[in-house]
């Protein structure tokens, strides 16, 4: 078994993600891509974001701390600390309403 302290990952994703020219930082927690499982928490500064994309798989977003705005075509949910988002099976983006740390949960 592996513990892990999601809080202390989150603070330290958002310190990298403030030091970062990108804004963002990322560090996988659980899985990969030799797991059907990925678990990673991200780091986004204030006003930053992840591009519009597609993921192949279903995925989750459990906001950590801050606040964030999830966009699919005309469609947009906020999230904040302790929701969780179901990301849906389309090209999506998410945004930083406030520094935010998120994890990001995807099974393939």
């Amino acid at each position: 078994m592996d513990k892990k302290s999601l809080t202390a990952v989150a603070r330290q994703q958002l310190k990298l993600a403030q030091s970062a020219t990108s804004g963002r930082s990322s560090q996988t927690v659980y899985g990969g891509h030799q797991r059907s499982l990925r678990q990673t928490v991200v780091g986004l500064s204030a006003g930053q974001s992840l591009a519009e994309h597609d993921l192949n798989g279903e995925s989750t977003v459990l906001v950590l701390s801050g606040r964030l705005q999830l966009r699919s075509g005309d469609k947009s949910w906020k999230g904040s600390a302790g929701d969780l988002l179901v990301v849906p099976d389309a090209r999506h983006s998410v945004e930083a309403v406030e520094d935010v740390a998120f994890l990001l949960t995807v099974a393939m």
